[in-house]
């Protein structure tokens, strides 16, 4: 029974397009509803009406009248401030809102280019200055200024990787004798979507081909860039690998008796769980994640992708970890665009790209609302213990969005755990906070879809609430009312009572909504324009 009711409800809430000849076609104690309204809730389900008397204009204006009575009654006796009421619809707005806190169309954007950048491969080399984790407006400045004059130098002439090894804070630009490492120089190898920080990564793809970037800003610092070519993407691989960890002459004879023993037809996955010295694999034959390029060492990167066939492995190599030879489980080559879109969504929906569709509303909502800030209430940035500030003394208006104040106070709690940024960045963050938080706050007096759908499920729900209340409840817990009802009715039913009390129930419930309804009726004044309700028929018959 409950499952019907919601049913119901959604079938008869209604969201109202405008018409230029609209006309009412019923009045409830003075609320009018217009034809467009009940036309919209009754089209929206006849694809699934089976029977011509379900299609009945009359019979579902009669359903449609008493659900708007039973709604209006769940108000009336204030069921909507119910605790239980206003913590499920706090959260099932937050959840209606969440897509209205997105850009679509830039978030399509970003999946086109993360698909170009899964399908191509940008082979870049870049130098590093970097910045403190709490940097100050001086600090900035002058990372910048040290990156452009080594840009200016690159530039002029001189050769990336040299400048590189001298003047990037990357450690991995220069040799490092404790570790053995040597230099990249500023190399990074071929990568693609996903790979690196989304800031490195747009500059990659959009640099062109043997240029030099302008600085652009990761949470490590500044970077410039340079790109040495792209390619189409090699895919993913599924291999197994056996790794010697001694790099020794005994451990090179070692994994040479054991590439013999592949050779003699033994089973790679048996030797790797034999030999291996990678406990994290060998118990799985020596199976490794699905890697792609970027990911691995690149001498082992570089074996693993010259295989062609499945089952075929390496001869043995070497890397920095050790004596290794791979054996290739399968390749994942990049799939079309349509195949691969609804992953793609998701992994640009949960990474940190997701932030600049957020900011692409936020950009668009300071250009359409009226916003200003109060320079003398912008002076406590200045304090240096800014947080510690009493809250009586932080009560001047510092923000202003469309008319709503916001004071000094409110900006100080936001900071408070918030330490890794200076003030007056957090401000900018803040504000951008407080302007989403407003079209949040106003979504339904600006977004009709949005407050149709939301005005659907807050109707629902206390329908639900009032159902629970003056039926269900009712039918279950009132057992003498329930056998009186047996009693009078025996003459329908052919079973004794116990037998039957599932359907009895059932009835006794129709027989409760049924005299409610009709207590409803009574003390509400309901008139029904029969002029349009007829003319409305009759648009109907005719198709």
């Amino acid at each position: 029974m409950r499952k019907l009711v919601l049913v119901f409800v959604l079938c008869f809430s209604s969201i109202v397009f405008s018409q230029k000849k609209d006309k009412v076609l019923v009045t409830i104690n003075g609320e009018k509803t217009m034809i467009s309204d009940f036309k919209r809730v009754y089209e929206k389900n006849l694809d699934a009406i089976d029977s011509e008397e379900a299609k009945d204009v009359e019979k579902n204006l009669e359903l449609y009248i008493n659900y708007k009575l039973k709604v209006k009654e769940a108000y009336d006796i204030k069921l909507d401030t119910l605790a239980s009421y206003v913590k499920e619809m706090d959260g099932y707005k937050n959840q209606l809102s969440a897509p209205y806190m997105q850009d679509t169309t830039f978030i399509n954007k970003l999946v086109e280019d993360a698909y170009y950048r899964t399908k191509y491969e940008v082979k870049a080399k870049h130098i590093l200055v970097r910045t403190p984790k709490i940097p100050t407006s001086k600090d900035t400045l002058l990372a910048y200024q040290k990156i452009m004059k080594i840009r200016d130098r690159i530039v002029a002439g001189e050769d990336f990787e040299k400048v590189a090894e001298e003047t990037s804070e990357d450690d991995s630009a220069r040799d490092d004798a404790k570790s053995g490492r040597k230099a990249n120089k500023g190399n990074l190898g071929y990568f693609s979507a996903f790979k690196m920080v989304y800031p490195f990564e747009d500059a990659a793809y959009t640099t062109k081909v043997g240029e030099v970037s302008m600085p652009f800003k990761t949470r490590f610092g500044y970077h410039i860039l340079q790109v040495d070519s792209t390619r189409i993407s090699k895919g993913e691989l599924e291999v197994a690998h056996i790794l010697l960890n001694d790099k020794s002459a005994k451990g090179e004879e070692l994994i040479n008796s054991i590439y013999d023993k592949l050779e003699n037809d033994e089973q790679f996955r048996a030797l790797a769980r034999k030999y291996s010295d990678d406990t994290g694999s060998k118990s799985k034959g020596g199976k490794l994640r699905k890697f792609g390029t970027g990911m691995m060492v690149k001498s082992f990167e570089d074996a693993a992708f010259s295989l062609q066939k499945e089952g075929e492995y390496s001869k043995p190599f070497k890397t920095r970890f050790g004596w290794q030879i791979v054996e290739l489980i399968k390749k994942y080559p990049v799939e079309s665009f349509e195949k691969m879109k609804g992953d793609l969504k998701k992994k640009v929906k949960s990474s940190s790209r997701a932030a600049l569709s957020e900011k692409a509303v936020i950009d668009k909502l300071k250009k359409k609302y009226t916003i200003s800030e109060d320079k003398k209430a912008k002076e406590i940035f200045d304090y240096k213990n800014v947080r510690t500030i009493a809250k009586d003394s932080l009560q001047a208006i510092l923000l202003t969005i469309n008319g709503k104040e916001i004071k000094q106070e409110l900006f100080i709690d936001y900071i408070q755990n918030r330490k890794n940024m200076p003030v007056f960045q957090l401000f900018e963050d803040f504000k951008d906070k407080e302007i989403l938080a407003f079209y949040k706050e106003n979504l339904e007096k600006t977004e009709p879809e949005f407050a149709y759908i939301l005005k659907e499920y807050k109707d629902g729900l206390l329908l639900f609430e009032l159902m629970q209340q003056k039926i269900w409840n009712k039918s279950s817990k009132d057992t003498l009312g329930l056998k009186n009802y047996y009693t009078t009715n025996s003459s329908k039913y052919d079973k004794e009572y116990d037998k039957i009390k599932g359907e009895v129930m059932n009835d006794y419930q129709t027989y409760l909504e049924k005299n409610w309804i009709s207590d409803l009726r009574n003390k509400n004044a309901i008139e029904v324009n029969k002029k349009q309700l007829k003319k409305l028929i009759n648009s109907y018959n005719k198709k």
